[in-house]
């Protein structure tokens, strides 16, 4: 994620929290769209 200047932004916001947030987040994307991908390449495979 980019180098934020967290000098301009609201005091109160914890930046690091927010960045691991989003960290968690698209890893959670990621591995829940391989899984995805995953059950469809399953089922092409056991249906037809």
């Amino acid at each position: 994620m980019a180098d934020n200047d967290s000098s301009a932004g609201h005091p109160a916001m914890d930046y690091a929290e927010h960045e691991k947030t989003y960290g968690l987040f698209v890893e959670m994307f990621k591995w829940g769209t391989v899984f995805c991908v995953g059950i469809v390449i399953f089922m092409a495979v056991t249906l037809l």
